[in-house]
């Protein structure tokens, strides 16, 4: 493999040409790719939620697929079924547009929950099951998901177990007015995203993939991620806290942001930076209303990192 820098430099600078303004979401999309997770961007419409999505896919030279989520979307819909053929007189299996290695998931939570569901094996064991066959997804594979907050009209919440699977939410917020005059002007011609070229192919994502998992983690951040972990099971604010797979996630994902520095070690910085997005969707606040939060949850686990001691 090429030198590591050198890719995700080249990745970086490519989606960031037509995604201006946000380079936090930018780096943490690019977190959750080299981790092999995926992440869920959440905001009002039209802040660049689907335009992420798709400079990312088209800077890698794989398939790509979009799937716009309705609520008459069924599950087959996404994953396919199988088919009869008359001349051989057996069904045929036909993969829906799940097979692919970035999938844009857009609006995910219009769809209905059976719907959303589809998504849970692919997204966690990187297969489908179909009839009863089981049906491996190309590598690398890579879930955008883009949704709406939950108080708008047409909308369903997530399921927590699907929420789980992403391994960051993130907000996308409004552009600085500067921004936006950058924005208004690179789209005098059109979209600038149709003209990005890939930069990395899938067995280079691969390779950084594998790389991420060889970033050295030592015992001390080992136990400063659990205590953060535990942190979030002992807040009297909190009805349900972190999961042991929400510490796997933040442990995957301090690894890529390791590497994404250049670095082959993870350093406290690499932790704290990432908890919040990583576990604010995975704890459960007292008394809440189905993700209306979500400011008012980041902000607690916010407090609660910065309480627990960073080692030396």
């Amino acid at each position: 493999m090429n030198d590591p820098g050198e890719l995700i430099r080249r990745l970086r600078e490519n989606i960031c040409r037509v995604v201006l303004g946000q380079e936090e979401v930018v780096w943490r999309t690019l977190v959750a790719l080299l981790a092999g997770e995926h992440i869920l961007l959440e905001d009002v419409p039209g802040v660049g939620k689907t335009l992420v999505g798709k400079a990312v896919a088209r800077s890698l030279s794989g398939e790509f697929r979009r799937i716009q989520f309705t609520p008459d979307l069924l599950p087959g819909d996404i994953t396919g079924s199988s088919l009869y053929n008359a001349q051989t007189r057996e069904f045929v299996f036909s993969g829906g547009p799940i097979f692919a290695n970035v999938l844009l998931a857009d609006e995910i939570n219009r769809a209905t929950p059976r719907t959303q569901s589809a998504l849970l094996e692919a997204m966690s064991e990187g297969q489908v099951s179909v009839d009863g066959q089981t049906h491996p997804l190309p590598r690398p594979f890579m879930v955008i998901a883009t949704q709406n907050p939950v108080e708008f009209e047409g909308t369903y919440p997530l399921p927590e177990s699907q929420l789980d699977r992403f391994l960051m939410r993130s907000a996308m917020g409004y552009p600085s007015r500067e921004v936006e005059m950058q924005v208004l002007v690179s789209h005098r011609q059109g979209e600038p995203v149709d003209d990005l070229q890939p930069v990395l192919d899938g067995p280079q994502v691969v390779a950084l993939q594998e790389a991420v998992r060889g970033v050295e983690v030592e015992e001390s951040i080992h136990g400063y991620l659990l205590d953060i972990v535990q942190a979030t099971r002992d807040c009297a604010e909190l009805h349900v806290g972190a999961s042991t797979r929400g510490a796997l996630s933040l442990y995957r994902a301090a690894q890529a942001a390791a590497l994404l520095a250049g670095r082959g070690y993870v350093v406290p910085d690499d932790v704290k930076g990432l908890a919040v997005a990583v576990l604010a969707h995975r704890v459960i606040p007292k008394g809440y209303l189905h993700g209306s939060q979500r400011e008012a949850v980041e902000a607690l686990l916010e407090r609660l990192v910065d309480d627990v001691r960073v080692p030396a």
